[in-house]
């Protein structure tokens, strides 16, 4: 029986702004290496042949994220699988019982393996030796969950109890209980006691074991998500369920759903089942996180990007844009982008949540959005602005193009700087060459393509009253885009 990997990519990941926003969260970020960490997630059964996991995951998603996504599985051949959209977030449990739906609607019961897209696992060769584990006992009816071999007394992190090891199996062992994040005294005796392993997030079951669980134990957000998938729709790789429907599921947690009920119901035929896993795991759910699994120096400092360390300890340092310099540093983060630097202690982290609250009490776009935005066609980057203009570098992917579109409140001029343009603006279809320009006038039906085969980049000069992202009224889309 193949394995399907269920990819879920919902989260914000505020945590480790200002790297992550919003609209282009942690899970789409490469944070320790080239790949982003969905790419990662996506290629982590690498090494498995066909027969035992099929190669077209599922992923659930926001509805914001999908396009990127699509691009990003592409880039690393990833094709063919479906990407499931949530009209709204409702937490992991509706998540997934919408991927297992969507398993059993395509006429097979393969074993799910359920993964947060933002997870780090530094070593595959332990990882997939548990993930074969924890599939003989999926295969078996088992709903199985995988515990982390703690390496210290955390506090941050949810912990499973488990019992005794299950006949014939290799590792696995049957879990007593779930337990809430402890404080520091208890985490201590966690460690010594070595009947607690760390809440991974990572799950494998059957996709009818799991809708029956929801049956039994959820079944108000089995029935919505039914609805919800009853009324879905394609759209190439898309799989949209109903927005309504969807939308009066109530949010919970895989946890919190199913897991902890099973664990303690004594009538049920299978139990939940843990897999213990040492495979240099962490969910980076700050910045120290990431500092603890990222690769070190001599004196225990990290970086990415274009930087510069110098006489500093212990210290993480992520350049997105220019050259980042840390003099005397020691056990700080700084995290540098185009359009904000954060620099913390790195015992205060898990704070940061508390400046993206503050930016969005004051209404400021930095909590939700880079200053480079990802579209469906390419993206563009706001380099400049300032009273009645706005300045943006365009990059559009070759064969893609913009909507075709108007605005009330701005005129604009396009400068092509590499590769051919395509412009429609009123009742003229014309190309535009490198070094080339035209002028889009206030209110004028338009749209930019490229029909090369190289990107298209251009610099757009905006000028106007109002220069919102708002002020554009689609006539047509290719990308299927409700009307702005």
């Amino acid at each position: 029986m193949a394995i399907k990997s269920v990819i879920l990519s919902g989260g914000a990941g505020t945590r480790l702004w200002p790297a992550s926003r919003e609209a282009y969260p942690k899970q789409l970020l490469p944070l320790t290496g080239e790949l982003s960490m969905l790419q990662q997630t996506a290629l982590r059964l690498s090494g498995f042949s066909p027969d035992e996991v099929d190669a077209e995951p599922l992923v659930v998603s926001n509805e914001d994220y999908r396009f990127v996504i699509a691009e990003q599985l592409r880039h690393i051949g990833v094709t063919g699988g479906r990407i499931v959209l949530e009209p709204a977030g409702r937490n992991t449990a509706p998540a997934l019982t919408l991927a297992a739906l969507a398993a059993r609607a395509a006429g097979a019961d393969p074993v799910l393996l359920v993964m947060p897209a933002d997870h780090v696992i530094n070593d595959l060769e332990a990882f997939q030796a548990a993930v074969s584990e924890g599939a003989l006992q999926a295969e078996a009816g088992g709903m199985v969950t995988f515990g982390i071999v703690p390496e210290r007394a955390e506090t941050g992190y949810g912990y499973i109890r488990v019992g005794a090891q299950l006949d014939g199996a290799a590792t696995a062992r049957r879990c007593v209980g779930f337990v809430e994040k402890p404080d520091a005294e208890t985490a201590e005796r966690y460690l010594a006691g070595g009947e607690h392993l760390w809440n991974s997030g990572i799950f494998m079951m059957k996709a009818s074991v799991w809708l029956a669980a929801m049956q039994k134990y959820a079944p108000d957000i089995a029935e919505a998500c039914t609805h919800a998938f009853d009324g879905c729709k394609a759209d190439a790789d898309f799989l949209r369920v109903d927005k309504a429907a969807f939308e009066a599921c109530r949010s919970d947690s895989i946890d919190y759903a199913v897991m902890e009920p099973l664990s303690t119901d004594t009538a049920a035929e299978n139990g939940v089942v843990v897999v213990p896993m040492a495979a240099g795991w962490s969910d980076v759910g700050a910045w120290d996180a990431l500092w603890e699994v990222s690769a070190k120096d001599d004196e225990g400092n990290c970086s990415r990007g274009d930087v510069l360390i110098e006489g500093s300890r212990n210290t993480l340092v992520h350049a997105g844009s220019r050259l980042v310099a840390a003099l005397g540093c020691e056990d700080m983060v700084v995290v540098e982008t185009a359009d904000a630097v954060m620099v913390a202690h790195r015992s205060r982290t898990q704070e940061v949540k508390k400046v993206v609250a503050r930016l969005r009490e004051q209404g400021r776009e930095l909590a939700q959005t880079h200053r480079k935005v990802h579209r469906p066609w390419g993206w563009y980057d706001s380099i400049d602005s300032g009273e009645r203009f706005q300045v943006k570098r365009i990059v559009v992917a070759p064969g893609a193009r913009l909507s075709l579109q108007m605005h009330h409140h701005r005129a604009e001029h396009w400068i092509v700087v590499r590769g051919t343009a395509e412009v429609t603006c009123g009742e003229r279809t014309f190309l535009l060459a490198e070094n080339e320009s035209t002028f889009i006038p206030l209110g004028h039906t338009h749209r930019l393509a490229n029909p090369g085969k190289v990107p298209l980049e251009i610099i757009e000069v905006q000028s106007g009253s109002y220069l919102g992202e708002d002020d554009i009224i689609r006539f047509e889309d290719t990308y299927g885009r409700a009307p702005a």
